[in-house]
């Protein structure tokens, strides 16, 4: 009986063992998952938004890349989208709004009802969710667009002009090397023969953007200047800036921030 009685206290002992041995997987398993979690969140999930032209764009991106986007070309439409788009690029790829760690926004300049609509989403996810804001200037994710575009083949030496349509013949553009290093300041410019007649002495200049498809007339007999066509914003050119200042923690004030018009707004006259 006493054999016996030892025999199931062995077996009892060999059986809550196993089952140690199981709950301690599944902890090393559960830590596991913890640490590859928080490695991820370290990094950054960041929900991108451009709004600054007649592109409506939202875009989500871990560590640097783009996990998913959606887009679409077409006035008018960004109030009725953004926040669609926002929310099924979110729980389509299985997160939750809280699981985000900043969001970025595409600040100007561009047009001023679609700068208002993505920064006053952009504001009000970060108000409700208690996350970081980040701001980059329009033309300057265009630039790292083109630089980053495998597609694209750049000459090393070649300036880049983004432009965005600012009506008439009027622009908003600067000019940066293939670095992505801004080398003209953003301006307003209208846009005639003699526009970037010294840079373009002893430059090549690539121009694009939806600005620069109706400049083309006037600056294209000139040898050093080229255009690149149909143009299309998007937030996923916002990926490497937001990933970099997401990491040095270059956030925006939520209270305080206002999109970067260049221009103050302008009412059209009704036509009655």
């Amino acid at each position: 009986m006493r054999m016996f009685q030892v025999f199931e206290l062995v077996q009892k002992l060999t059986t809550h063992n196993s089952q140690l041995t199981t709950h301690n997987s599944q902890l090393t398993t559960h830590n596991s998952q913890l640490t590859t979690h928080n490695s991820q969140l370290t990094m950054g999930l960041i929900l991108q938004i451009e709004t600054a032209t007649t592109s409506c764009s939202v875009a989500l991106a871990a560590d640097g890349k783009v996990l998913a986007f959606k887009q679409i070309n077409e006035r008018n439409k960004h109030a009725e989208v953004v926040t669609l788009f926002s929310e099924e690029l979110i729980t389509g790829n299985g997160f939750t709004y809280q699981d985000l760690d900043a969001v970025a926004v595409s600040c100007g300049p561009g047009s001023y009802t679609g700068l208002r609509i993505g920064v006053s989403t952009a504001k009000g996810l970060c108000f409700a969710l208690d996350k970081p804001l980040i701001a980059i200037e329009t033309l300057e994710a265009m630039a790292y667009g083109v630089i980053n575009d495998s597609a694209i083949t750049l000459e090393e030496d070649v300036l880049l002009c983004p432009m965005i349509d600012a009506r008439r013949m009027e622009v908003y553009c600067a000019v940066f090397n293939t670095n992505g290093e801004k080398l003209r300041a953003t301006a307003a410019d209208i846009i005639d023969e003699n526009s970037f007649t010294e840079l373009l002495k002893d430059n090549k200049i690539l121009f694009f953007g939806d600005g620069a498809d109706k400049c083309e007339a006037v600056l294209g007999a000139n040898p050093n200047a080229s255009f690149l066509l149909n143009f299309e914003n998007s937030a996923t050119y916002l990926t490497q800036k937001a990933a970099e200042k997401f990491t040095q923690k270059n956030f925006e004030d939520v209270a305080y921030f206002e999109p970067y018009y260049l221009k103050d707004f302008i009412a059209g006259v009704s036509k009655k």
